[in-house]
């Protein structure tokens, strides 16, 4: 299995960047696609996730309303389009795969701090920087 996460730059505040993570190994009807972001000095967090036995998508209270997750599945690419940045959103973001079956519904894990302890895939990152 390999994700490989594309996409990020440099913008400024109110701008957009759609980040691209493309996928191998593994069938998006089994498994849960999940964006995650970490900024310096924090913990990694969960994003937003697309899972088709889950429903969705899903997304953390603080990228609702501007960010949105995709996918083409002809391509196993999942996108994150992420419109009206904040410097706030400034950080590392990874894309990462799970087995649906084996984790509860994203809406709860996206509330917690331990959402990317389910992920079993990672990509390798890609940095997101959004200038004031």
């Amino acid at each position: 299995v390999q994700l490989q996460a594309s996409g990020g730059g440099l913008v400024q505040t109110g701008g957009s960047l759609r980040l691209s993570c493309t996928i191998s190994g593994l069938t998006l009807d089994t498994y849960s696609i999940a964006w995650f972001r970490q900024a310096p000095g924090k913990e990694r967090e969960g994003v937003s996730c697309l899972s088709s036995r889950h429903g969705g998508p899903f997304y953390a209270d603080s990228v609702r309303g501007r960010f949105t997750i995709s996918s083409d599945n002809a391509k196993n690419t999942v996108y994150l389009q992420m419109n009206m940045l904040k410097p706030e959103d400034s950080a590392v973001y990874f894309c990462a795969a799970v087995e649906s079956m084996s984790i509860p519904t994203p809406r709860l894990l996206l509330k917690t701090s331990n959402m990317p302890r389910h992920f079993d895939y990672w990509g390798q990152g890609t940095l997101v920087t959004v200038s004031s």
